[in-house]
Order: C-alpha cells, then sequence, then structure tokens
C-alpha cells in the first residue's frame, strides 16, 4: 500500500461528489424524459468518474474517499433538485377538526 497523499484524496473525493450529482441529475433527466439532457450528463457523469477510478486503483484506502463523494454527491443533488420542486414546499392539505 502507498502512502495517502491528501490533494489525491480530497481529488478523489471531489471527483466522486461531482459524479453522483451529474448521476442524480442524469436520473432526472431520463425520468423527465429530456433526451438532450440525459445524453449530457450521461456522457459528463463518464469523464468524471474516470479521475477516480484512475486514481483508486494504484492505491485501494481511495475507495473510502470515493464513497464519502459519492454520498455527498448524490445528497447534494437530491436536496438541489428539491428545492427546484414546488411540489416539495406545498403544504399539505389541512385534516378536519
Amino acid at each position: 500500500m502507498h502512502d495517502l497523499n491528501p490533494l489525491i484524496a480530497l481529488g478523489v473525493t471531489c471527483s466522486t461528489a461531482m459524479t453522483d450529482a451529474v448521476y442524480v441529475l442524469f436520473t432526472s433527466a431520463v425520468s423527465a424524459r429530456r433526451r438532450i439532457s440525459a445524453a449530457n450528463w450521461s456522457s459528463l457523469w463518464y469523464v468524471l468518474s474516470a479521475f477516480a477510478v484512475i486514481s483508486y486503483t494504484g492505491n485501494s484506502i481511495y475507495v473510502v474517499f470515493a464513497a464519502l463523494g459519492s454520498w455527498l454527491g448524490a445528497f447534494g443533488a437530491v436536496t438541489w433538485l428539491r428545492r427546484k420542486d414546488p411540489a416539495v414546499h406545498a403544504h399539505p392539505p389541512l385534516k378536519p377538526l
């Protein structure tokens, strides 16, 4: 096992965070049947994932940073999508007394 490089660890975390955020946006575009958006998000998804894969294949400890980034990216993207969705902020119906 090689020494841990903090810059590579940060790069892997950021790369996988961005990758998962893009994956969430890709999935959203697919479910909305937006072909061009889905294709664009898909191509960006693969480009971003290359850095993380190449980085942690040389040292398995970077998988931990990839998992952290993955969690952060998915959480952040879903949070952002929820803020854009007016249905999430609608008030629940009133219950009868």
